[in-house]
């Protein structure tokens, strides 16, 4: 018996050690397989299609059609768009002034930039691009879109959007220009209050914020307005975290092999202020604007106040694929997790507190207080002019510096976020 159960246990572990075998010998004979039906497919098109198109265009078109298969940011860069793509980073292009991203497969704006073109036309974050020009987006991919809204500056070009709302698309007629942005923007509220509104995180981001923290040193509380930032760098959006964090993770970023994970971590040395925060997000917000208020949101340092964010977490690089780089593919290689774990992706950060755009609530006294505070600016202009007086321009610097009663009463989500910024400051004392 006891033969018979060693041959047994014999004859099994010669089974697995075959069937081991078998599986490793069936993985490149699959490979191999798959490989082969690809090369049959571009073979037999290029025999039989209706229209005679060589094989190299075939290929581009197969490999065009496999990144957009695998998620709306992966994309093919032939020769034009490398090209395209190296003009948009180091060169003056004429451009509208919008983040455009897939959302449920159509071309939607994350959001316009301020200042820019589309901004001053009245495109919104949220809009759904139906058609540029006269052509339709349906089947567009983000890198064509995006080549046909660029162009030179002081071109004109229409827009159709759908918008949340409206009853019949829209057309928008934007003038391309040079797209030159203001990263970062610091004001006062009421002296006390410091607000600090981030565009896009570029390069300067992070010193920008700095020189604007130590200049402001006494304020009693901060508000981060992020809504309508469609990202940047991420070495900024960790910067700017790390000046209000003092310890722990930042942002964590994890690629195909879940154990081959980099943290990013929050330094005591770089924290400039513990001053109660409130930052101000919206469907514009992604990317890195994400990564700054879902962690800010994860280490309860911040109340995130506005409404829910685009959900853009995804990492992508940009490969070459040829040997003089003039072709590429831009994959998507890792995404991005908050100190908690979550993930951006898909799922963008749910704001504390929900407050929706337009005119704050006030009642008639305050409307009224707001009416006269404008009466007696205008009226000191008026007396200047008679006085033969000019400080227009100092006049002009001074009001850039500060948030209004006017600007409050038109904003109702800062309206929101002041308020609950001043409670915050309460239960601090």
């Amino acid at each position: 018996m006891k033969k018979f159960l060693l041959a047994s246990s014999i004859a099994l572990i010669f089974s697995q050690v075959a069937f081991s075998n078998e599986q490793k010998e069936e993985l490149p004979q699959s490979r191999f397989e798959s490989l082969t039906k690809l090369t049959q497919v571009i073979g037999t098109v290029e025999k039989y299609y209706v229209d005679d198109i060589k094989l190299e265009a075939i290929v581009n078109k197969a490999i065009k059609g496999l990144m957009e298969e695998l998620d709306a940011h992966s994309t093919f860069l032939d020769k034009k768009s490398t090209k395209e793509m190296s003009i948009q980073t180091n060169g003056e292009f004429g451009g509208l002034g919008i983040t455009v991203g897939m959302r449920d497969g159509a071309l939607t704006i994350i959001s316009p930039i301020d200042g820019t073109p589309a901004y001053k036309a009245g495109v919104k974050a949220g809009d759904i691009i139906l058609k540029i020009d006269n052509k339709s987006t349906l089947n567009m991919t983000l890198d064509e879109a995006v080549g046909l809204m660029r162009g030179k500056p002081k071109t004109k070009i229409d827009l159709t959007v759908v918008r949340k709302g409206e009853n019949k698309p829209l057309k928008i007629t934007i003038t391309r220009d040079i797209i030159k942005i203001d990263s970062v923007f610091v004001k006062t509220i009421n002296k006390d209050l410091l607000y600090l509104r981030i565009t896009s995180f570029d390069k300067n981001v992070t010193k920008s914020l700095i020189d604007g923290l130590k200049e402001h040193k006494n304020i009693k509380g901060i508000i981060l307005d992020l809504r309508n930032n469609p990202g940047g760098l991420l070495t900024q959006a960790i910067g700017t975290v790390d000046l209000f964090v003092n310890s722990g993770v930042i942002v964590s970023q994890k690629g195909r092999d879940v154990t081959d994970e980099e943290k990013f971590y929050a330094k005591s040395s770089t924290t400039l202020t513990d001053a109660p925060m409130v930052v101000l997000v919206n469907g514009g917000s992604a990317s890195a604007s994400e990564i700054v208020s879902g962690a800010l949101q994860d280490h309860k340092r911040a109340v995130i106040v506005g409404e829910k964010t685009f959900g853009k977490g995804s990492v992508q690089a940009v490969l070459p694929i040829v040997k003089d780089r003039s072709e590429n593919i831009k994959l998507t290689i890792a995404k991005y997790y908050l100190p908690s774990g979550r993930t951006i992706q898909a799922k963008g950060i749910t704001p504390d507190i929900t407050s929706y755009p337009g005119k704050a609530v006030a009642d008639d006294d305050s409307q009224f207080q707001i009416k006269e505070a404008d009466l007696k600016k205008h009226l000191k202009g008026e007396l200047e002019k008679v006085d033969g007086i000019n400080k227009k321009d100092d006049k002009k610097s001074k009001d850039k510096m500060v948030i209004t009663n006017e600007d409050i009463a038109n904003d109702n989500q800062l309206n929101s976020a002041i308020n609950i910024l001043k409670s915050l400051i309460i239960m601090n004392k």
